[in-house]
């Protein structure tokens, strides 16, 4: 799994919000922005970004990128929403 900094990811996000895109947090995190986030637009791809703990002073960020967001994500984002 490669690990993200924080600077990459909120580059990510930015790009998403030019787009006309939403970043959507589903969890704070501890040490980093994010603790879950789904990243969405219209022509673009859906973006996960998580909180990964590495130990108890610091964390990294995993980032996943598909075309058709997975069903888990799809309810959590629901129920975000809601």
């Amino acid at each position: 799994m490669k690990l993200y900094t924080n600077d990459a990811v909120d580059k990510m996000t930015a790009k998403y919000l030019e787009r006309d895109g939403e970043v959507t947090i589903i969890e704070e995190g501890c040490l980093a922005c994010y603790g879950l986030a789904i990243c969405s637009g219209e022509g673009l791809k859906f973006c996960i970004i998580k909180e990964v703990y590495l130990n108890e002073w610091s964390s990294g960020n995993s980032i996943k990128l598909f075309n058709k967001l997975p069903k888990k994500y799809q309810t959590l984002l629901d129920n975000c929403l809601q």
